[in-house]
């Protein structure tokens, strides 16, 4: 494989690496709210508006750096003979989906039916539905995807389930995608071995039931931290998997899909036999989540994607020695652990414990703030962040190129 780039963590809290300008200056020019950027779209408006003129809390992603992020996992994967699948609960945008479908990703795939029929509805045929549906009401909507979209394709890891798939897409007159769910600990899936083995025999005999492969995926193995543990622990995991999709060969069943991983393990996950597809879903944006876990060659920095998704801040409060009160508390970044990091500023504790405010405390600074003045947030965990924002501002040296509704934004269901 082509060796990484490397950046040390210095660098994405100095700025190298998550943009040249950490800090904005305030001035007494007025804001652009949401509402304000929103009609702007589609106008000449747009034109020159800088990301630091933004009402904040603001979501942004570098556009430079996020085609870096696509272009990256694209050349990685071709040297490993794997395609990506990448998951759209990352960043719940149709704009983002598709740019991944056009740097060579053979689908996408969602965790909940609602957000398969956001996806669907902006034009994006190739689904795969990770999470398997297990009600009346998500099935039904599945089957009304289906019906519009011969290319969407859904989980199963219950024989009641399968059985209830059938007969939906019976009385829809279709006949249904399916792949077989096989557990990697216990959050979902079929355990593995026999039993996986028998409900794929069910489905591959159900009359209104296509069996296409399999699904595995290990959100325990993605933030181990230690590139030699992490692949080590990754392989060990996946044993049983691999095992079943054996036995399934064997009883020649259908495995033209067999997808799984993550952005922790996409550089490992080519070492498993028959494997077809990653689900990457962080590499686009990344988070100090991943980017504290380490790589091939750097077991503290994970550096082979750069942090593209920022939170813009605002100071609201100087007045007490060592420490600022910003804006963005939890409900602007969720997560609280790790801590988000403040670009520019190596010598900041964030904290956003407090729903509406973020705290800082320090004790060295590149220079004073004063009430006005902005910070950027590289965020602790990308996944809920997005999901707390209507859009996302895609900049390009600063300057707001689009603003990209978070369409799939609330669709839990």
């Amino acid at each position: 494989m082509t060796p990484p780039t490397r950046f040390s963590r210095r660098e994405f809290i100095g700025g190298t690496a998550a943009g040249a300008a950490g800090a904005w200056v305030s001035d007494p020019l007025g804001r652009y709210t949401s509402a304000e950027m929103r009609a702007a779209v589609g106008t000449d408006q747009l034109n020159g508006v800088s990301k630091w003129d933004l009402d904040t809390p603001a979501l942004c992603v570098d556009l430079d750096k996020l085609e870096q992020n696509l272009a990256t996992m694209r050349t990685r994967l071709a040297e490993t003979k794997i395609a990506s699948r990448p998951h759209g609960k990352t960043h719940k945008c149709p704009a983002i989906a598709k740019l991944q479908l056009a740097s060579g990703s053979i689908g996408l795939c969602t965790a909940k039916v609602s957000e398969a029929e956001v996806f669907a509805a902006s034009g994006i045929d190739r689904i795969l539905m990770t999470t398997a549906n297990h009600t009346p009401v998500k099935i039904r909507r599945a089957m009304q995807i289906r019906k519009k979209n011969p290319q969407f394709v859904q989980a199963v890891d219950y024989e009641r389930t399968a059985r209830d798939l059938s007969e939906a897409a019976n009385e829809a007159g279709l006949t249904a995608d399916v792949v077989i769910d096989v557990a990697v600990g216990r959050r979902t899936g079929v355990p593995p071995g026999e039993q996986a083995l028998a409900l794929a025999k069910l489905v591959d005999k159900l009359p209104n039931l296509k069996l296409r492969g399999v699904i595995s995926y290990d959100g325990g193995a993605q933030h181990i931290k230690g590139f030699t543990k992490r692949r080590q622990e990754a392989l060990n995991r996946y044993a049983p998997t691999i095992e079943t999709v054996e036995l399934m060969n064997k009883a020649g069943l259908n495995t033209e899909i067999f997808s799984g991983g993550g952005t922790g393990t996409y550089n490992v996950m080519h070492e498993v036999n028959g494997f077809t597809d990653v689900q990457v879903g962080s590499y686009v944006f990344m988070d100090v989540q991943y980017i504290e876990i380490g790589s091939p060659t750097d077991d503290a920095v994970f550096g082979e994607f750069l942090p593209t998704l920022t939170v813009l801040t605002t100071v609201v409060n100087a007045y007490f020695p060592g420490s600022y009160t910003t804006d963005a508390g939890a409900k602007a970044l969720t997560l609280n652990r790790p801590p988000p990091w403040v670009v520019g500023e190596k010598g900041f504790t964030y904290s956003a414990g407090s729903d509406e405010f973020g705290s800082i405390r320090y004790e060295t600074a590149s220079r004073a703030y004063k009430v006005g003045d902005r910070l950027e947030l590289i965020v602790p965990h990308c996944d809920p962040v997005v999901n707390e924002y209507d859009q996302i501002y895609a900049t390009r040296k600063d300057r707001v190129e689009a603003v990209w509704p978070v369409a799939a934004r609330g669709h839990s269901q």
